[in-house]
């Protein structure tokens, strides 16, 4: 089973607090599932945390999230070294593919090291829906900000370039975001773009934004582009709340 057309969720949310788990998927993640599809067995999400650096406490809250949403689950692991042989026989067979958030630094470094840049286009042009949070959002994009070189906001430039625009996440929830990823647009070191709150996301098919999303009240999404006078301009979009 197969996404219509090239798709990625792109998102500053997809998981919530939970009183069971270290966190449960949130209605976006839910709602990146449904976008592939599949009828009559389990979709095939599989999740990759390598901007945590592979963590497997996080990768077994995945496995229990995935159980309890009735998904069939797997996932990928890059460190101390890939987990599967076949990794683009692996990724190119999933319905869904969800990257975790962290350093988005790390994760295209390690990601162009073993081919998965290649191979996630390749699952993208395949219909694979791929879907993810923070670094999981930004990787599918030209770049936006990041704090994996510091506790200091920096532009990472070097995304996969699935999609030809720029991407801020966390928009409303941390103050450093929405003034950088402005001026990084304004002066061109990033290209036009899009932006979330937390609990939005970005739906896109093929390059284009198809529209965006809200699991949680009042969470926002934006376009941002340079303006005639050099400046950024912020533009709210339509939001479709989801539960």
């Amino acid at each position: 089973m197969a996404a219509d057309e090239p798709t990625i969720l792109a998102t500053s949310g997809g998981v919530r607090a939970s009183a069971r788990l270290d966190w449960e998927v949130g209605p976006l993640t839910r709602y990146a599932v449904e976008l592939a599809g599949v009828t009559g067995r389990a979709p095939r999400v599989c999740f990759l945390g390598t901007a945590c650096g592979d963590d497997r406490r996080l990768t077994a809250t995945f496995y229990e999230n995935a159980w309890r949403e009735g998904w069939a689950g797997s996932h990928v692991a890059l460190l101390p070294m890939p987990n599967i042989a076949d990794l683009a026989g692996h990724l190119l067979s999933q319905d869904v593919i969800w990257v975790w958030g962290g350093s988005v630094a790390g994760l295209l470094a390690l990601w162009r090291l073993h081919g998965l840049d290649a191979v996630m286009r390749d699952a993208w042009q395949a219909g694979v829906v791929l879907t993810g949070v923070s670094a999981g959002s930004i990787c599918w994009h030209t770049g936006g900000t990041t704090d994996s070189f510091g506790p200091e906001l920096r532009p990472v430039t070097n995304g996969l370039g699935l999609l030809p625009w720029s991407n801020g996440v966390h928009h409303d929830s941390e103050p450093a975001r929405r003034p950088l990823f402005q001026s990084l647009v304004a002066d061109g070191t990033l290209p036009p773009g899009y932006a979330t709150d937390d609990g939005a996301g970005l739906l896109y098919r093929g390059g284009e934004l198809a529209e965006a999303l809200a699991e949680r009240d009042r969470a926002g999404a934006y376009r941002v582009e340079r303006g005639p006078d050099g400046d950024a301009v912020e533009t709210p979009l339509d939001v479709r709340r989801i539960r």
